[in-house]
């Protein structure tokens, strides 16, 4: 009975997000089919305005049922100085599909709504492809080294269609979300990537560096954010069957310096060499903190 019942209330918290959803994509859908039908920039950047002050709405509700149905002691640190009006790159390291529920209602409102990086080809995807350009996610496009081996004259494109992906966001200020293991963590990838770290897998510069080449010159700072789970990590249907516990997350603001949006990450090993120095050494910070955090009392 009491599996029973765990799963009843799972069914309904998942059953309110649903609703949300479904409710809250109905006007976002005809937003985006205006922004798509009238070429004006003007008009295209208050569409882009409603569609995002949309999805905060959606966070909130969401946030709103998940608080209901479970009894969450939030340790949050560093919401201090935090605006609305900057433009951020934050970065992470990842545990489970509940980091992204934590930070969007941690975050929602105090920082423009969080974006993510997504491959160019998946704005064919059904429904959600123009949802994701709606909200002015930024579609990137990566070259394999064979496919520029058999096509040299493409070097560099992926970066340019990248830096005119996020030249719309001069428009807006906007928060641009990486999550720099590239995966989330467990122990058996600790084990095969070979991770010298105790907490963390070994961080992945390529998209943080093309994060900041294109548009670095945009960037209030860069947010190096820490999440914790001192009972350990919990799945996205444990949160929605309430056994969403103790959570503490960090923000620390760390500085856009000049060399790391001037640099050439492809092809200056120089830079590619002291991008990866920098980049350990804030991952060997996080690290050491998560261990303090999981044995603090």
């Amino acid at each position: 009975m009491k599996k029973l019942f765990r799963n009843l209330k799972g069914v309904l918290v998942f059953g309110i997000c649903t609703i949300n959803t479904l409710v809250c994509s109905t006007p976002l859908f005809v937003l985006a089919l205006l922004k798509l039908i009238v070429p004006f920039s003007a008009f295209r950047t208050v569409m882009t305005r409603w569609i995002m002050a949309i999805g905060e709405v959606w966070i909130s509700v969401n946030a709103w049922d998940f608080a209901i149905f479970n009894r969450t002691q939030w340790d949050i640190r560093g919401l201090e100085k935090l605006s609305r009006n900057n433009w951020y790159l934050l970065i992470s390291n990842h545990l489970t599909w509940v980091d992204i529920v934590a930070l969007q209602q941690i975050l929602n409102r105090r920082i423009p709504f969080l974006k993510f990086f997504i491959k160019q080809e998946l704005i064919w995807f059904p429904v959600l492809g123009i949802a994701w350009w709606a909200m002015d996610m930024p579609f990137m496009k990566r070259y394999s080294k064979s496919y520029l081996a058999r096509h040299p004259e493409k070097k560099g494109m992926d970066l340019e269609i990248t830096k005119k992906a996020c030249r719309k966001f001069r428009d807006t200020p906007t928060t641009v979300i990486n999550f720099i293991e590239g995966t989330r963590f467990s122990p058996e990838k600790k084990a095969r990537r070979k991770s010298t770290f105790d907490n963390l897998l070994p961080p992945r510069a390529g998209g943080v560096a093309l994060a900041l080449s294109s548009m670095g010159d945009m960037l209030d700072a860069i947010l190096d954010v820490t999440i914790v789970y001192p009972e350990g990590p919990p799945g996205f249907w444990d949160m929605c069957c309430g056994e969403l516990g103790h959570i503490i997350v960090e923000i620390q603001q760390r500085p856009v310096e000049e060399w790391m949006v001037n640099g050439d990450y492809s092809n200056d090993r120089a830079y590619r060499r002291q991008f990866h120095q920098w980049l350990a050494e804030v991952w060997k910070e996080k690290d050491q903190r998560i261990s303090q955090l999981k044995h603090s009392p």
